[in-house]
């Protein structure tokens, strides 16, 4: 590995273990399908839980899981090297979702949203037949932020992407370990790994898409504050309910135990400003007070 290849690896390897470590998404006796598309994001998160794994105290078993959607000129050979490469247990499954989705949606129109509910509903059958109790994604701190403001502005509802959460079936827990990541550095260590990075000709090849708008306005604020995205990431951590206007989440928030973050006490000043009034009305008289 390359001096620069090595950099990366060592800060992302270690912003992913403590994701790991802190949102406790590994535990002895999991069984994990990686879902791997060929693009960057799959091939880092592979790779880094692969060594992750390695080097646990306990058992975690990994197998990745490609899915051939049946596009036009697919070849997954490279995707076979690299798997072979990293040096974990995989399998690839066929089914053509390509045709489906063209099919359905009008030319120009946006694939994404049928694309990956076609997708997800293969992987979790895929996982089930394995025998896997958690599924693990590619997305990063870029995708994560993104989603904010697309619920933001356009969904009405303050929402994200959590480090985990269980499906609503219940039978798996979908895992993040990427989350607080930097889409740039998972794509400088992709280019310094060689990843071979297969083509998307549905949601990769449409222009316009409201996501790209919103990655356009983060690195326009970029300009001006080159840590915007740290920040942002950061008051995901940070929320404060009591200053928010949903009801539900506000009483929630007061049946807390105690030892979530305490209410600071405050002991009231005894010295205060005099506050006197400089102009005061009785009725309709005002009167100048005058020292």
């Amino acid at each position: 590995m390359k001096d620069e290849a090595r950099r990366l690896h060592k800060r992302l390897i270690r912003q992913l273990h403590s994701t790991c470590e802190d949102y406790n998404l590994l535990a002895d006796g999991d069984k994990i399908m990686v879902a791997v598309s060929g693009g960057k994001d799959s091939y880092t998160l592979l790779a880094l839980l692969a060594e992750l794994v390695r080097h646990l105290t306990f058992s975690v078993e990994l197998i990745a899981v490609h899915l051939d959607q049946g596009q036009p000129g697919y070849d997954g050979n490279p995707l076979i090297r690299q798997l072979d490469a990293i040096g974990v247990r995989y399998e690839i499954l066929r089914e053509d979702t390509y045709s489906v989705v063209v099919s359905q949606l009008d030319e120009g129109a946006t694939y994404c949203s049928l694309c990956s509910r076609l997708r997800r509903g293969i992987l979790y059958t895929a996982a089930e037949r394995l025998g896997c109790n958690k599924i693990a994604l590619g997305h990063h701190r870029d995708d994560a932020l993104e989603t904010f403001l697309l619920n933001l502005f356009y969904a009405g509802k303050l929402q994200a992407m959590p480090a985990s959460y269980r499906t609503d079936d219940r039978r798996f827990v979908v895992l993040r370990p990427l989350i607080e990541c930097s889409e740039r550095e998972i794509a400088d260590y992709a280019r310094a790994r060689n990843f071979e990075i297969l083509p998307c000709n549905l949601c990769g090849s449409q222009e316009g898409l409201q996501r790209e708008r919103m990655t356009e306005l983060i690195t326009s604020l970029e300009r001006d504050n080159p840590h915007v995205r740290s920040v942002m990431l950061n008051a995901l951590r940070n929320v404060r309910p009591t200053h928010l206007l949903d009801r539900d989440v506000e009483r929630a928030w007061e049946s807390r135990d105690p030892a979530i973050r305490p209410a600071k006490v405050t002991e009231p000043r005894t010295a205060h400003a005099g506050a006197l009034p400089i102009i005061r009305s009785e009725g309709r008289v005002h009167l100048s007070v005058r020292e």
